[in-house]
């Protein structure tokens, strides 16, 4: 008699649970790898948007023998409803000229296959602000101030615009209450004295425009005009552009405005850091509705509200918006006093783990780490002709105090 033999087909259960926990994790040791592999394209495209910045950057000084100027523009041109210092003489003359407010990154908009961007701004621009379908409002050359608000600037649409080559992918900032976003932004220096350039932009006037010549050692001067030839210490040595986080509204030290009396962080500029973080989590600001901050008025913990943060209006030269300087290292936090046209504490930041990439003045794309020697974080401004005190990261911003990096960073 056969007998007769029953082969098996299939998996017990405990052999189907020995393959799911292999599969998990195995799922689990590659899962960060996979993610360190996207950041790192995030990282190396958002190094090529800057390589393209700089290679505009020269092609402009190429066209023009100058630097794109930063604080440029026109001022108001319309009839006035009402004489100077009213409400109507804001609002209006705002839409009829930008009061010298404007980036420099405005001025590259042709040199980065943006030309369609600059015929928009260098052109009248009819805007339909009743949504009727006919345009009521004609904005005129170099178009209205770079600021929102509940008026007819809102329907300028290339200050509303994010532009692809401004933005990096690691950057998860988008939408409201952000005009057109910007993670570029210019290299003032080591100082931020006497910042919002000579009377009506004239630096020819009296001793405040000598001041902002002298005092302003960076690649770019506010309302000024820079060459090549300025730059003393050297392109290679000199910082032209820095990268900027974008603000996510959460309180984020590096892109939310901690705010400081007047003339506070000129004496320190490490006054906010050193006051406002909160302890249990670092890179915040304390929240300034909490119990028990105890700060006077005029010196406040974080103070959000109508955009007044990093990265948040791309053709704005204001330092919160769109500025960089060497005072303190990469990612700390950022302080102004009670409007930021007067200055701020404005470090580079991103989303990238551990710095920042910096565009040199030859075109070349840096990693600088958090790390970086950035000196005495405390130390006053520094005078006309004085070493920078914020160690290589401020020699690095300066562009002709003879502060030459003879290493690699």
């Amino acid at each position: 008699m056969m007998k007769r033999t029953h082969s098996r087909t299939g998996f017990t259960l405990v052999e189907l649970l020995v393959v799911i926990a292999i599969i998990g994790v195995l799922v689990g040791l590659l899962l960060p790898a996979v993610q360190a592999a996207r950041e790192a394209a995030r990282r190396m495209s958002c190094s090529n948007n800057f390589k393209q910045l700089g290679l505009a950057l020269h092609n402009y000084h190429s066209a023009y023998d100058q630097l794109p100027i930063n604080y440029g523009g026109t001022t108001p041109v319309a009839p006035l409803l009402n004489g100077p210092g009213s409400a109507e003489f804001w609002w209006q003359s705002s839409n009829f000229g930008n009061h010298e407010l404007l980036s420099m990154l405005i001025g590259l908009t042709p040199f980065v296959e943006s030309q369609a961007t600059w015929e928009q701004i260098s052109n009248p621009f009819p805007a339909d602000t009743n949504n009727d379908g006919t345009p009521d409002i004609t904005f005129p050359p170099m178009g209205p101030t770079p600021t929102p608000g509940g008026n007819d600037r809102n329907y300028y649409d290339p200050w509303m615009t994010d532009l692809p080559y401004l933005r990096c992918p690691s950057d998860p900032g988008r939408g409201a209450p952000a005009m057109g976003r910007t993670n570029y932004a210019p290299c003032v220096g080591d100082n931020m004295n006497r910042w919002n350039g000579g009377k009506n932009g004239d630096l020819t006037v009296n001793n405040w425009a000598m001041g902002v010549q002298s005092r302003n050692r960076g690649f770019f001067i506010p309302r000024d005009v820079t060459k090549f030839r300025d730059i003393l210490d050297g392109l290679s040595n000199t910082i032209a552009m820095g990268e900027i986080a974008t603000d996510l509204n959460d309180g984020d030290k590096r892109t939310s405005l901690a705010v400081t009396t007047s003339g506070t962080y000129q004496t320190n500029p490490n006054h906010c850091e050193q006051n406002f973080l909160d302890p249990e989590r670092p890179q915040f600001w304390i929240d300034p509705d909490g119990a028990g901050t105890g700060q006077s008025p005029g010196d406040e913990p974080r103070n959000l509200g109508a955009a007044t943060a990093r990265g948040m209006r791309w053709a704005n030269a204001r330092p919160v918006y769109g500025t960089v300087n060497t005072i303190l290292a990469p990612n700390k936090g950022v302080c102004a006093d009670s409007w930021p046209e007067n200055g701020a504490i404005a470090p580079p930041s991103s989303r990238h783990q551990g710095g920042v990439h910096i565009l040199m003045g030859d075109g070349a794309v840096k990693f600088i780490t958090d790390s970086i020697d950035a000196g005495n974080a405390s130390a006053p401004f520094p005078n006309p002709g004085q070493k920078s005190p914020y160690g290589i990261w401020g020699a690095l911003g300066t562009r002709g105090s003879r502060e030459v990096i003879d290493m690699e960073f």
